[in-house]
């Protein structure tokens, strides 16, 4: 009589093996990652699967298992890890700033010995709270303040009537604002420049001045006025040659080209022309009917020569 057979699959295979299960052996995945272990018995890192598995940036885990890879007392600092990694520091930084966000950096600034102040990284591969943090080094202790001798002639206050309590900026009364300048006024301004600032933009659109930039302006023009010079004088030279764009206010361009009064006209070359006299009327002569010019009717010049002789 032939042996019983039994008809079930063979064990799984444990994976301590280098190569992986055939694909016919029903325990391996038939899609997704297999994984080939090895143990490893020197230069190997642990990682916490949390830390591994971090949804987010995968510079921030690359950092983070660089740093747990490396031995105590090495350079972590961002130059390093840019020196390292094919990422720059604005991406290097960011990593840092989000394992310190999520607890697994922190960094001190310690004083050393030699008084110079450095700063100390510590690494969790486990996220850890504010109380299991590495404690602060303990800084040296400061001497208290002496305090400060009364006169003898000052006695110690005994109760709150002698010891007024001090103004401080909670109780004092609030403090008006002062006031804004009063806008100056063109009562005072002369007329005639007035018009003439105010005509600036029918020449210029650009121009649009204010009343109290108006009448800051009127005293200048008022000088020019009074040198001489004629209004549409003062408005070309106030328009002609003016730059495309204005990187001021317009009142500040007209103030710089009327800061200088303009010389005053030089005398004329030219002689003063005699009064001009008046015309004399047409006469006619009394001895011959002759038809001249003068003041008065009279006797021609050659009848008055006539009657001398």
């Amino acid at each position: 009589m032939a042996e019983t057979q039994s008809n079930a699959p063979s064990c799984a295979n444990s994976g301590a093996t280098n190569a992986p299960d055939s694909p016919n052996t029903p325990s391996t995945p038939t899609y997704g990652v297999i994984h080939v272990r090895t143990r490893l018995t020197a230069n190997f890192t642990v990682i916490s699967n949390a830390l591994a598995q971090r949804r987010g940036s995968a510079v921030t885990i690359g950092v983070a298992a660089y740093i747990l890879s490396v031995p105590d007392g090495a350079r972590i600092s961002i130059a390093a890890l840019c020196a390292h990694f094919d990422e720059g520091e604005i991406l290097i930084s960011r990593a840092l700033r989000e394992l310190e966000a999520a607890g697994h950096l922190e960094r001190r600034r310690v004083r050393g010995p030699n008084g110079k102040v450095r700063t100390q990284t510590f690494f969790y591969d486990v996220p850890r709270g504010a109380g299991d943090r590495v404690a602060p080094a303990p800084q040296p202790p400061t001497r208290p303040a002496k305090p400060k001798p009364k006169p003898d002639s000052e006695p110690e206050p005994d109760s709150a009537e002698d010891n007024p309590p001090t103004a401080t900026p909670a109780n004092l009364p609030p403090v008006a604002p002062p006031p804004p300048p009063p806008p100056l006024g063109l009562d005072d301004a002369d007329p005639q420049a007035v018009v003439i600032l105010a005509s600036l933009r029918i020449v210029d659109r650009r121009l649009i001045l204010s009343r109290s930039e108006v009448a800051e302006l009127a005293p200048a023009v008022s000088e020019w006025l009074a040198q001489g010079l004629r209004p549409e004088e003062i408005t070309e030279a106030l328009t002609t040659g003016l730059p495309a764009p204005f990187r001021a206010r317009p009142a500040r361009v007209l103030a710089y080209r009327l800061r200088e009064a303009p010389l005053p006209a030089p005398p004329s070359a030219l002689p003063a022309a005699a009064p001009l006299l008046p015309a004399l009327r047409w006469q006619t002569c009394d001895g011959c009917e002759r038809a001249f010019r003068a003041a008065e009717p009279s006797a021609c010049r050659d009848c008055r020569i006539a009657e001398a002789a």
